[in-house]
């Protein structure tokens, strides 16, 4: 019989088994894949945003953020610094907060927790889909085709429904729901956006930074800054991403909403009219196109002059009182139709699952049963680009394993842990 079982071999599931055998813990590991840590591989450009610089609840999106907060608390970004640098992996901090390996290579801070894992003697077993975990007494029953196990506790970390491809399928809700919990309702969240206008589409590759704002009733709800790309379907950048799950939850819960782009966050848009009323006095023959090539790359100037229906060989002195107002407001607050979102196919993480109020969240221990416990994705809490999500698994990870470590070790002081006929 095994101390802990985890299911799943991602993030949090490497995260668990190594905390877990670091306080001496049989641990077993299963994952459904051939291969583990599709996820990690392909995160952050498959370089691997592992954390930041400061996290707290306010970057997460959750029912219960006082929870949140106390997660994070436990084992904070520092702390997961710290421990990389135990497995030999450098990070390194880029502007914005954002740590990476130094190696600038996903694969770095795969390959360290698996070595980890291995030192520590955790068993991993790939191909082992589990389908069904049962509870007779003290005991638990991990099932799949063609195998059984028992242990004395389970860490349930098998992640969402993102990235389909990597085996995320749902699966883990599922067995949730068969042990007795609730489920918050989920969707996909940090995914691209999509639109119909061919025009925008007409610019894929273009980036820039910018920002991006959801509006309801004319009032902004919330705004994300950085970067933003248009493709071929679409945007993406960890502007559009953000605020995909803002818009996706607006949509569904039938509320009207509208996202605005604005092409120019570093500017005020009160002087850069003023500016423009003064450039027209001073170079009055200086065409327009010219003045916002020096703002905007040449294809997107071009598209928003178009746009606002003014000629790209118009002069600024040229410009009417009402075409000025229209430029200014399509460089501010030009109106993304967005027609939906890319889903979970390029999600980066699902919003919704385990609520935190059926979870200790000093322990990761289900409330609805005994020695059962949930770390990662699979829990009600997302967090926004940034390493957010990685350092949630961290700390949902290192909690769940000590405490089911300790949870072990107390049924075998006590004698339980046997198998009830």
């Amino acid at each position: 019989m095994w101390d802990i079982i985890v299911v799943g071999a991602g993030a949090a599931g490497l995260m668990t088994a190594i905390c877990a055998a670091r306080e001496g813990a049989r641990v077993l590991m299963l994952d459904g894949a051939a291969r583990v840590g599709a996820k990690i591989l392909m995160s952050g450009g498959t370089r691997c945003n592992v954390t930041n610089r400061r996290v707290s609840e306010k970057d997460y999106e959750s029912e219960a953020k006082r929870s949140v907060r106390n997660i994070l608390r436990a084992f904070s970004s520092e702390r997961a610094v710290e421990f990389f640098k135990e497995l030999g992996v450098e990070l390194v901090l880029e502007p914005g907060g954002k740590y990476f390996p130094r190696t600038h290579s996903a694969r770095t801070v795969l390959e360290a927790l698996l070595r980890e894992t291995k030192r520590l003697g955790v068993v991993l077993e790939t191909d082992r889909k589990a389908t069904g975990i049962q509870k007779r007494g003290e005991v638990f029953f991990v099932s799949g085709a063609h195998f059984k196990y028992e242990s004395k506790t389970v860490v349930i970390t098998t992640g969402g429904m993102s990235h389909p491809s990597t085996g995320s399928d749902g699966s883990g809700y599922k067995i949730a729901e068969a042990l007795g919990h609730r489920l918050v309702p989920m969707f996909p969240a940090l995914t691209p956006l999509l639109t119909e206008d061919k025009d925008l589409k007409a610019l894929a590759g273009i980036s820039l930074d910018a920002r991006l704002s959801l509006c309801q009733d004319r009032k902004k709800k919330i705004a994300f800054e950085g970067g933003f790309l248009f493709t071929h379907f679409g945007f993406s950048g960890p502007t559009a991403l953000n605020i995909s799950r803002h818009w996706f939850l607006a949509q569904k819960e039938n509320r009207a909403a509208a996202i605005e782009l604005n092409f120019l966050p570093q500017e005020d848009e009160a002087a850069f009219s003023k500016h423009l009323d003064t450039l027209a006095a001073q170079a009055p023959i200086r065409l327009v196109k010219n003045f916002l090539f020096a703002k905007l790359p040449a294809r997107l100037a071009e598209l928003v002059l178009e746009k606002s229906q003014i000629s790209e060989r118009r002069a600024v002195a040229q410009f009417s009182r009402l075409e000025r107002t229209t430029l200014v407001r399509n460089l501010f607050h030009f109106p993304l139709p967005v027609s939906g979102v890319y889903g979970y196919q390029k999600a980066e993480v699902t919003a919704g699952g385990v609520p935190l109020e059926e979870i200790d969240d000093t322990t990761m221990e289900s409330r609805r049963l005994r020695g059962l416990y949930f770390a990662g994705e699979i829990l009600d809490a997302d967090g926004r680009i940034g390493g957010f999500n990685f350092q949630w698994s961290w700390s949902t990870g290192c909690l769940a394993g000590r405490a089911a470590r300790a949870f072990s070790l107390a049924l075998a002081k006590s004698g339980e842990g046997k198998i009830l006929n």
